[in-house]
């Protein structure tokens, strides 16, 4: 016999994986208990006979060959069970310790067994009819609270669609999921909830009742489910004892209560939310003068030991808040979220809270230009929490009050000591949801993205920042690109403290210089002259020392504000979140703790791994863009280059601020511009730009056009012939980046460009080379027919660099082909006569010259002359002419 069995006391889950299995493995019996659930008997009774189930009573005198074990990972005594018999266990609890090394087992962390098998049957394209469906679709629903528990995934909601979509009758769930009580359950449950003891453990609110039934035989775990719809308690424990012994039901609303642990204690097992225990009759437990308290006793000191501490208040609130007076006005009120970028502020009157100013209020009273105070606009109340009040009451009290920020008062004093916003909430209370298989090891990461010595060099930075108990993050871009799989090299070094102190340290033991800046904080440490001797104070090899940065940012943690828009940010120091906050998109306000314990942890205060995830580029605050309009052209670069979509509400303060671009400076314009060229692709950059109408603003003339794409590409997929003989850079700007903009903007009309070239400020040599391949794009179509002389006339005038963009930009084949006959070629012909030679002739210097110079090389590009003798001729008539 090939079987498939699952656990005493029947559940909907152990059910639904009966049905599950018996349709993947068709020549097994799927196996009833003795024991099931009292709305599990009720629907075998019904359908026993069409799900083809069998009781263990029933089982025919042949040898077991093989078992399949559902929802459960213990077998129980068969008879005929052959030793070499095969057993594969499917389930989706934790593997126990004891669980037998020889059999097989699929073990997944999903809400419900019969997800694991359902999602086989879909992958097998395996047909069932519409109660098979109807009864694994109980399972599920089941063991996941209706798809609500915390321990549902996504898996268990695709599998409850795809059986709702095979024909599973909703409208069972709500008869087998929900039955009325018993008479008998309904005395026992009266009972326990007269004997209910309600205690606060570590923040939990813990319901443990006992009671007593020798002659009840049903299940109950429907009464456990009643009471704690009554009573709403984060976990309960049900001791009832009867003629088979004192049994246990325990049911938990929060992962910070494991159940499942609890039942251990009893010899029992569940899960997280949900676990039995039964123990026997005869154990010798139960011959204790009061077997029932000492079960309490033992399951309140476990509590006690193992309920994972609630996350409080003073963990997530920021110290030190910003509170606002009663006469506070609005232009001051303003100025304050301007800078700080809170969406409100609590109103004191003294060190009383007598409200709450909201940002909304405060935009809705400037718009109207009313001169009211902060004690006018304000919503009012007295609302205030407490250091040791828990996220629920957070929630419970935001949600009745409708307030965002909420200040922390301390019970004895009532000073108000700190606030906690709804972002703060937001944020922690996506900490407590379960963590998911496969959950990223950000410290391995991080490890694995540095070369060796780059990771000797930064332990020795978070060593040096330990020392002085200053915590240390890198934040920013390499988080972001580290959590995208591409890391990128430089790491961004914040201390939430003295960051100058910390380089000071660094150079004092181990050499180089500091470079520091105290209105900012910053401070770059020197080590390019320092990598031999550094590598030996690392213990890194010669290898790794060549790939040490030349030097080390490290930043101290501040905030930035704006006095007006466009302006450079005022900075003040901070801590680590308002750090943060300062950053232009949500996906770059990322961190990583580097310090002792929290080595490794991730730091997301404005939900930046979520966008990340989503692959939104979304600002921090409504004023972002008015605070700094360039951020606007970043957010069309991030976009592009991770391809990303800026968010809806994002796209909508683009609109309403573009126009400001009008008035941000030239340098940090050319600044953004210039890092555009570097990506891969910036011609969707720009494109893209154009399409946001981010251009005209900047200057009228500023537009785009898709044929200048391939000629952008061409700047870095093709290498220049040598005989162009380009410069490295033309003033001080790089070569490809002067290539950029001279492609960009070349077929404008000069006097646009005369006009651009003042508004991003361009350094005078590319002002220069761009103007002349605004001169000579206009003329290239005519070369082809021209004598080389006449060619090398036009062109002669024109730095090497402009001619060779204006090639890329035209597309024309003889026109590509005249430029460059012309640069290899006729531009290099070189004369033997000299101006010695014409005065040592009698000629004074002057126009001659250059006439008589001109028409000796006119007349070897021509092909006139060809060698110094015809040359010398012609000098000699050119002479006798004069």
């Amino acid at each position: 016999m090939h079987l498939i069995l699952t656990h005493e006391q029947v559940d909907f889950d152990a059910l639904g994986a009966l049905v599950a299995a018996q349709l993947l493995n068709n020549s097994s019996q799927p196996v009833l208990p003795h024991k099931m659930n009292q709305n599990v008997h009720k629907f075998v009774n019904l359908y026993k006979h069409e799900l083809q189930l069998v009781d263990l009573t029933d089982l025919p005198n042949e040898p077991v060959e093989s078992v399949i074990l559902v929802d459960t990972q213990s077998l129980v005594t068969l008879k005929n069970f052959r030793k070499d018999a095969g057993v594969l266990v499917i389930d989706h609890h934790a593997e126990k310790p004891d669980l037998p090394a020889a059999w097989k087992r699929t073990l997944e962390s999903v809400g419900a067994t019969t997800t694991i098998l359902v999602q086989e049957l879909k992958a097998q394209n395996i047909s069932f009819s519409s109660l098979q469906a109807t009864a694994m679709l109980l399972g599920i629903h089941e063991d996941t609270g209706s798809l609500t528990y915390a321990s549902t995934t996504v898996r268990d909601i695709y599998a409850a669609a795809f059986l709702v979509e095979r024909g599973a009758d909703l409208r069972m769930l709500n008869d087998y999921l929900n039955p009325p009580l018993s008479v008998a359950q309904m005395t026992l449950a009266d009972e326990l909830l007269r004997n209910a003891k309600v205690s606060n453990i570590k923040g939990k609110k813990i319901l443990i009742s006992t009671a007593t039934d020798m002659k009840l035989d049903e299940e109950i775990s429907s009464i456990a489910h009643k009471i704690r719809d009554l009573m709403d308690p984060d976990a309960l424990f049900l001791l009832v004892r009867g003629k088979e012994g004192l049994r246990l039901v325990a049911r938990s609303s929060t992962d910070d209560v494991d159940v499942s642990q609890v039942a251990l204690l009893f010899g029992g097992g569940g899960h997280t939310r949900a676990s039995a225990a039964l123990i026997h009759a005869d154990d010798e437990f139960l011959h204790n003068e009061n077997p029932s308290e000492m079960a309490v006793a033992r399951i309140v000191e476990f509590l006690q030991q193992n309920i994972k501490p609630s996350l409080t208040v003073s963990r997530i609130m920021s110290k030190k808040p910003l509170l606002i007076s009663k006469s506070t006005s609005i232009k001051e009120a303003l100025t304050m979220m301007r800078r700080y970028g809170y969406e409100g502020y609590p109103v004191i009157e003294g060190s009383t809270v007598v409200g709450l100013l909201t940002r909304r209020a405060v935009d809705k009273a400037a718009s109207h230009k009313l001169e009211l105070t902060a004690g006018s606009l304000m919503d009012a109340g007295n609302f205030t929490l407490t250091p040791d009040q828990t996220l629920d009451e957070v929630q419970e009290l935001m949600a009745n009050t409708g307030w965002g920020q909420i200040p922390v008062v301390d019970p004895n004093s009532q000073a108000i000591i700190g606030i906690v916003t709804r972002t703060d909430l937001l944020k922690n209370l996506r900490k407590l949801e379960p963590k998911k298989t496969g959950q990223a090891n950000y410290a391995q990461k991080l490890e694995k993205a540095l070369s060796p010595g780059r990771l000797a060099l930064l332990n020795k930075v978070i060593e040096t920042a330990i020392a002085r108990n200053l915590p240390i993050y890198t934040v920013g871009g390499f988080v972001r690109d580290l959590l995208l799989e591409h890391p990128s090299r430089d790491l961004d070094i914040v201390i939430e403290g003295d960051a100058i102190r910390i380089a000071e340290d660094l150079a004092r033991q181990f050499g180089g210089r500091v470079v520091s800046h105290r209105r900012f904080g910053t401070a770059k440490w020197q080590i390019k002259d320092i990598h031999s001797s550094l590598a030996s104070e690392l213990a890194i090899s010669p290898e790794a020392a060549n790939d040490l940065p030349e030097f080390l940012d490290l930043i101290s943690a501040r905030t930035e504000f704006y006095d007006h828009p466009t302006a450079m940010p005022t900075v003040e120091s901070s801590g680590i979140k308002l750090d943060l906050h300062r950053r232009d998109f949500t996906i770059n306000t990322l961190a990583l703790r580097l310090d002792r314990r929290h080595y490794g942890e991730l730091i997301d205060h404005w939900g930046g791994l979520e966008d990340l995830r989503n692959k939104n580029i979304r600002v921090l605050h409504s004023l972002s863009f008015v605070d700094d309009p360039t951020r606007m052209l970043r957010a069309v670069r991030f976009e592009q280059r991770f391809d990303f979509h800026i968010e809806k509400r994002t796209l909508e303060l683009m609109n309403e601020a573009r126009e400001m671009l009008h008035q941000v400076s030239g340098d940090r314009l050319r600044h953004e511009f210039d890092l555009a060229f570097r990506e891969i692709n910036p011609s969707r950059i720009l494109a893209r730009m154009a399409e946001l109408d981010l251009l005209i603003p900047i200057h009228r003339d500023l537009k785009w056009s898709a044929s200048l794409s391939d000629p952008l590409a061409s700047i870095r997929s093709s290498t220049p012939d040598p005989n162009w003989e380009l410069p490295t850079h033309v003033g001080n700007i790089p070569l490809e980046l002067a290539l950029h903009w001279l492609i960009w903007l070349g077929h404008l009309p000069v006097s646009s460009i005369n006009e651009i070239s003042q508004r991003f400020k361009f350094p005078a040599p590319l002002a220069s080379a761009l103007k002349a391949t605004a001169d000579i794009l206009p003329q290239l179509n005519i070369l082809p027919g021209l004598k080389p002389s006449e060619v090398s006339k036009i062109l002669d005038p024109i730095p090497s660099i402009s001619l060779y963009a204006a090639s890329l930009l035209n597309p024309d084949v003889s026109v590509k082909k005249t430029i460059m006959l012309y640069q290899s070629n006729w531009k290099k012909i070189q004369l033997k006569t000299t101006g010695d030679d014409l005065r040592n002739a009698g000629i004074l210097p002057g126009p001659d010259y250059k006439r008589i110079l001109n028409t000796l090389r006119s007349a070897y590009l021509d092909g006139t002359i060809s060698t110094l003798d015809e040359e010398s001729q012609l000098l000699h008539y050119l002479l006798q002419q004069d």
